[in-house]
């Protein structure tokens, strides 16, 4: 057996960071979707994580990835590991994306929707 040992495979989560007011450290909001066990509406429930910025990089409203790290602080257990396009999940890039960049931000291109509408 070497000296060194694998990791395990560690959490990773996309949000918004919303504050930048302390030292190489960012607070992060990260929405996910939950069915209401009762009334199946649809609701969005907010996280807020402090994570680690070594480089002091992120500004609000940055989309960020976040990872699951060893213990940094009382609070901070996440670490900033790179800064993401909104449109990444669809797997496009902002220059081939028509819309405004409103609906980008929200995950809404514009030339997604109407390709979808179109398929109809």
């Amino acid at each position: 057996m070497g000296t060194e040992q694998k990791r395990g495979i560690r959490k990773s989560q996309v949000g918004t960071v919303t504050s930048t007011a302390m030292q190489k450290t960012v607070t992060v909001a990260v929405d996910r979707l939950v069915q209401h066990s009762l009334y199946k509406k649809i609701q969005r429930k907010t996280s807020k994580f402090l994570a680690h910025d070594e480089n002091q990089s992120c500004k609000v409203g940055d989309r960020v990835r976040i990872v699951e790290t060893r213990p940094l602080s009382a609070r901070k257990r996440w670490r900033v590991v790179e800064k993401t396009d909104g449109c990444r999940w669809y797997g496009l890039t902002v220059s081939n994306v028509r819309g405004t960049r409103d609906d980008i931000r929200h995950g809404f291109p514009s030339s997604i929707v109407n390709r979808k509408s179109s398929m109809n």
